[in-house]
């Protein structure tokens, strides 16, 4: 009796889902009627026009995190119709639609961003799904961490960046990777000295060899980028005293510009060349 009550209730439920849908889709019609536009030539027009998420959960009776998966399938089919030119033009408020009925549902904010980014090429959209997400699930590592990786890889705004993984690093249950890059976010922003201090700490917290190789790379590559910006400055001041550049990192010592020359993490000079001035490591960090 119980199995069978059951099957009636999802039934039941299944029902009223489609019930939903269909009234939606009749809101849908109604507006499309309104501004006289043939629904043929309007391909995924009743998504389009989708009400808001605070209507819809208001007549869901209970079954709003049911509407919320009709919903999303429905928009993956709309999204994955190359034919809607403006497709993306309502992507967060759809988004936001699902979001607003079932706040907890993961994929929908994680698909959406993905979307945004790649599809929509619009990275800034889609952290626009991820700070939503970020808002209502403020416990949960994943949309910082993601958000992240679009500032840091396709928008190239490395203090953002670093500022969504801290925030992710800092949650319960982030994978220690979150730590490295934010680390090498504020290496990127070249905030040289918490990016020593992070990866320090990386260094001596690592589980593993693997992981404390990686940070000892890194440390090298910041201490480097330290150094080589002290002697560059020196440099600088050498050509405007003479009208040249030094013809050896020596001569910097020699008319007191430096103190001592500097050496890399593994005590290695690094490598001058007077043509140009430029001072480089004597190794690839990767390939110590």
């Amino acid at each position: 009796m119980t199995g069978r009550k059951a099957r009636v209730r999802r039934t039941e439920g299944l029902l009223l889902g489609l019930l939903l849908l269909a009234s939606a889709g009749g809101v849908a019609a109604l507006k499309l009627r309104s501004e006289e536009i043939v629904r043929r030539e309007s391909p995924g027009s009743s998504l389009r026009f989708l009400p808001s998420g605070r209507t819809l959960k208001a007549v869901s009776l209970g079954y709003s995190s049911l509407l919320a998966d009709v919903i999303y399938i429905w928009a993956i089919q709309y999204y994955s119709d190359p034919s809607i030119d403006d497709r993306f033009s309502r992507l967060d408020h759809i988004f936001g639609v699902i979001s607003d009925l079932d706040p907890k549902y993961s994929e929908p904010y994680l698909i959406g961003a993905l979307i945004a980014a790649y599809e929509a090429r619009d990275p800034g959209l889609a952290l626009k799904v991820l700070d939503g997400a970020m808002e209502k699930n403020p416990d949960d590592w994943i949309y910082p961490f993601e958000a992240g990786h679009y500032a840091q890889m396709m928008m190239k705004d490395f203090p953002l960046a670093q500022d969504y993984y801290r925030r992710a690093m800092e949650l319960p249950g982030a994978p220690d990777i979150a730590k490295r890059l934010y680390a090498n976010a504020l290496f990127r922003s070249e905030d040289f000295g918490s990016a020593w201090e992070t990866w320090l700490e990386v260094y001596r917290t690592a589980p593993d060899e693997r992981i404390r190789k990686i940070a000892s790379n890194h440390l090298y590559q910041v201490k480097a980028a330290l150094d080589i910006r002290r002697i560059d400055e020196a440099v600088a001041r050498f050509r405007d005293r003479f009208g040249r550049p030094p013809l050896s990192l020596e001569q910097l010592v020699r008319a007191g510009l430096l103190e001592t020359l500097p050496r890399d993490l593994d005590d290695t000079p690094y490598v001058y060349d007077p043509e140009t001035g430029e001072t480089t490591t004597a190794v690839i960090p990767w390939k110590r």
